[in-house]
């Protein structure tokens, strides 16, 4: 029945828009005609006289003069401001030919100026209020057509009572836009409104969009409840990071999923609020504002060269490669990776979103000094970023020789096919694991910043190493495995309750490294300023909260302890080094301690000879000789060199 009357108002719109504002003419003259005389009884004379003249002149001028304007063929159902527009214009020119009618043809010459005063003020009465029925036409059309679509999406799209609760955070202006396109159609057959909060006082109480504002962040979980919440959209993109978090922490306790409006920087204006809402992720944890350093220098530096990235298929290397093409300055970029399917997938979004960069993308090995020579004569890159390592810490204290050939042997091979081939710059990704290392990987990266600095002593090439922490959702990092363990109902596998570690987002690490770059004069290790550092068991009930869970009743966190090779937290300096300030707050200068060039050189080259005969253990010795700050917090490690300690105090005495 529904549907055959709405099937009807619909084929027939047109004519029912002309038969109400045909009924809203003739209400409108009776109300007017009241409102100046009064009762009918006492109509004026004259214009008693001439009403039914007076009515179908109107009448009939108000008709053509919408149907000249196409008025009728609008469509209603939508709210469009230049449709109101026309409208407006359509009927003031349907009054004005009304009036020239009667004022200056009936009353001048028939009646005489007598009447003029009352024709005048009845017409602004009768034009008010016939207007008024106008817009109240096509209002209720537009209205009706909403809410008709409400129930129809409801009843097709979802199940009655299944929409999904709603709570928003802020009562501003993007609050406002959000409300309104959640209530339109399509988005209210899915999602009901039931409560704002905003932490402005004076607003609690009050009604925005004809939702209430029950309070401030400290009635998040009461009001979450309450209501039965599902979602919680947080709407203040002008708040502060630090802000953000704080709220974002209390509406994780709830249980509800989190979602969120980009910062104000990121916000236009003509954008759907609605289609910028993004689930919360780790990154909105992280308390601070983000990294986002000045990279003109770095433009100047790259500007016109062509640029070999290492590894750059991997998290930082691909990123580096990102941020190079993004800029637009640079005459080619070298992409070079030994694992094609990262290296690929970077090829393939640098051609989508920059597809005037010169791109190369090659594949080799930084262990084959034979490919990278062939490599630099063909291309001759001017800037180097050596990204290319094993940097797994279990992995590698499995295997130790894999780590020293790859990390120590690779760097070198680049480093001498760097200072042969005239390489203005050569930058190192380093990693705060080579600071007082407990494991091979660490001591492996110490060896390869001690080849940078060698190199840097006797070449025309400025050579820099750039040591930071870990960097949230890199490859191998915490956040893809608890994500996979929370997904497939947990336990979320914590090392240990109080392990810490140093944090930054692979974009703002990324740029670090490029201004570092851009700072260096030969032979520095730059330190980038990591923040606090985070407890890896937070972070993991952050994110197991992000879910919609609840840390240890939903889903469990287990403790396995430290791995081998791992320490409780991490350090970004050696004891020695000290540190002095750049340009940059965020980027220090680490004072090298001194070595022997000429024994590391040594050292490498006696152990190319030997290496494959010789045993993992084997390794470790040498790495350990080469790194007397390296301490392996690895049983079978340990328990090798305090027997060969036991052995050499056998033999002396």
């Amino acid at each position: 029945m529904l549907k055959s009357i709405v099937a009807f108002l619909k084929k027939n719109i047109k004519t029912i828009m002309v038969v109400a504002d045909i009924v809203g003419v003739l209400v409108a003259f009776l109300m007017a005609s009241y409102l100046k005389f009064d009762a009918p009884t006492l109509f004026d004379a004259w214009f008693a006289k001439n009403m039914y003249y007076i009515l179908g002149v109107d009448l009939t001028a108000t008709l053509l003069c919408f149907l000249i304007s196409k008025v009728y063929k609008t469509l209603w159902q939508y709210l469009i401001v230049t449709d109101y527009v026309r409208l407006v214009k359509a009927y003031l020119i349907s009054k004005l030919i009304t009036c020239g009618c009667f004022f200056y043809i009936w009353t001048n010459l028939v009646y005489g100026i007598k009447y003029t005063r009352s024709f005048f003020s009845w017409m602004i009465i009768y034009g008010f209020i016939s207007f008024s029925f106008f817009i109240i036409n096509r209002l209720s059309v537009f209205v009706g057509y909403r809410e008709w679509r409400k129930i129809l999406a409801a009843k097709n799209n979802e199940a009655p009572g299944s929409r999904t609760k709603v709570m928003i955070i802020g009562a501003g202006n993007a609050a406002f836009r959000l409300i309104t396109e959640l209530n339109r159609p399509k988005m209210a057959a899915k999602y009901n409104i039931v409560a704002l909060l905003d932490d402005n006082k004076r607003k609690h109480g009050e009604y925005l969009g004809g939702i209430q504002i029950r309070g401030g962040r400290d009635k998040i979980i009461e009001t979450a409840a309450a209501l039965d919440v599902d979602e919680i959209f947080f709407a203040v993109p002008s708040a502060s990071e630090v802000t953000k978090k704080e709220i974002l922490k209390i509406c994780s306790e709830t249980g509800c999923v989190l979602k969120t409006l980009p910062d104000i920087t990121q916000m236009d204006n003509a954008e759907n609020m609605s289609a910028k809402l993004r689930k919360v992720d780790y990154t909105d944890l992280l308390g601070r504002e983000q990294i986002k350093p000045d990279l003109t220098k770095v433009f100047e530096l790259l500007k016109g060269k062509t640029v070999f990235v290492s590894g750059g298929g991997g998290s930082i290397g691909s990123e580096l490669v990102r941020q190079i093409a993004a800029s637009g300055v640079t005459k080619t970029i070298i992409i070079f990776d030994i694992a094609e399917n990262g290296a690929y997938d970077i090829q393939q979004e640098i051609r989508r979103k920059y597809p005037d960069v010169d791109l190369k993308v090659l594949i080799g090995s930084i262990r084959d000094k034979k490919r990278l020579a062939e490599i630099f004569s063909e291309y001759k890159p001017q800037i180097v970023y050596h990204a290319a390592a094993h940097k797994h810490v279990p992995l590698m204290e499995d295997s130790p020789k894999e780590a020293v050939k790859n990390n120590v042997f690779g760097t070198q091979n680049l480093a001498s096919t760097a200072d042969a081939f005239g390489v203005e710059r050569f930058v190192m990704i380093s990693t705060d694991k080579a600071v007082n290392p407990t494991n091979v990987m660490g001591a492996t990266k110490r060896i390869c910043e001690m080849i940078v600095q060698s190199y840097d002593k006797k070449s025309e090439t400025d050579f820099v190493a750039v040591r930071f922490g870990n960097v949230l959702g890199s490859n191998g990092s915490v956040i893809p495995l608890f994500r996979e363990q929370i997904e497939n109902g947990g336990p979320v596998t914590v090392t240990h309750p109080d392990i810490i570690r140093y944090f930054m987002l692979i974009p703002e690490a990324v740029s670090l490294v490029l201004q570092a770059g851009a700072y260096a004069k030969g032979g520095e290790i730059f330190i980038l300023d990591m923040g606090s550092p985070v407890k890896i068991k937070e972070l993991a009930e952050n994110l197991i909260r992000l879910a919609g869970y609840t840390p240890g009743v939903d889903i469990e966190i287990k403790y396995t302890g430290l791995r081998d090779g791992e320490k409780l937290y991490e350090e970004l300096l050696i004891s020695e080094e000290g540190i002095r300030k750049t340009e940059n707050d965020l980027i220090y200068i680490a004072k090298p301690t001194e070595f022997d060039s000429e024994k590391l050189f040594e050292a490498i080259s006696h152990t190319r000879e030997i290496i494959e005969g010789a045993s993992a253990l084997e390794i470790v010795d040498i790495v350990k000789e080469l790194v007397p700050t390296f301490n392996p917090n690895n049983e079978s490690f340990r328990f090798h060199r305090d027997e060969k300690e036991e052995t050499q105090e056998t033999v002396t005495v």
